[in-house]
């Protein structure tokens, strides 16, 4: 009976795969083909042990000790204890965060939301805790009509059980705030300053998870950690489902060295 709705669902309402045109044969609320789901990949590589960037260092050996922390974050240690995120933000991953955030497609968030589950059990949680998304403005959540990031949150939610759970209400976004794209760090780091507000004190004491759809420069995450460390969290961390990759220069190890002596 499900092979015989299916086929005159795909006669009645064909339909293809918005990420690569492909007809699709199932009968799914999300217009993607098994192919490109299967395609989205987890990151690989050597990674930062703070803030996830790629690391790159000479020869065939893997990083050890400082090297295993990029140099960014050696120079500020940003304020999370780490952050993660599930994979790259490039291909077929990218292209269906954009479906979810650009195109309305909310069904997307159900698959995204299974990613972030994967990427936050990186994390090193004991007990109890709250995963928190990244508020949008009232104005932006207006026309927008979700938030992906509270999607995702609760996608993940389900995936994870018992041990953690959802508080969209604890942070808010106090004032509207420009789009990163195109900002120099510098430019980032002042846009957002000052733009969140903890609404509640349940957070004192608490282990968070800020919760994106993507991690470009961290300046967001670094924001939301901060005000959530003034108001008394035991500890946050960050997890998103992608991460733009940049990597860092590679310099010999004597350079590196020198550099953090």
């Amino acid at each position: 009976m499900r092979r015989a709705a299916a086929s005159l669902f795909n006669t009645v309402f064909p339909s293809d795969c918005r990420l690569c045109g492909a007809p699709l044969t199932n009968i799914s609320r999300l217009p993607v083909c098994g192919l490109c789901l299967v395609s989205v990949r987890p990151m690989e590589g050597d990674l930062c042990l703070i803030c996830s960037e790629r690391l790159f260092t000479f020869g065939d050996q893997p990083p050890a000790g400082d090297q295993r922390i990029c140099g960014l974050c050696r120079h500020a240690r940003p304020p999370y204890q780490r952050a993660v995120a599930y994979g790259e933000y490039s291909g077929e991953l990218r292209e269906l965060l954009h479906l979810l955030k650009y195109e309305g497609m909310q069904p997307a968030a159900a698959f995204l939301g299974g990613l972030l589950a994967q990427a936050i059990g990186q994390l090193p949680l004991n007990g109890q805790y709250l995963l928190v998304p990244v508020p949008l403005h009232r104005e932006r959540l207006r026309q927008r009509g979700f938030n992906q990031a509270e999607l995702l949150a609760r996608a993940a939610q389900r995936c994870l059980g018992a041990r953690c759970r959802v508080d969209a209400g604890i942070l808010r976004r106090a004032r509207a705030t420009d789009s990163q794209t195109g900002l120099t760090r510098h430019q980032r780091r002042a846009n957002v300053r000052g733009a969140f507000r903890v609404m509640r004190p349940a957070v004192a004491d608490q282990t968070i998870v800020v919760i994106d759809d993507v991690f470009t420069t961290g300046i967001t995450a670094s924001e939301c950690t901060r005000v959530l460390m003034r108001a008394g969290a035991k500890q946050v961390f960050v997890a998103t489902v992608a991460r733009v990759l940049k990597g860092e220069v590679a310099r010999p190890i004597q350079s590196i060295a020198a550099a953090s002596a």
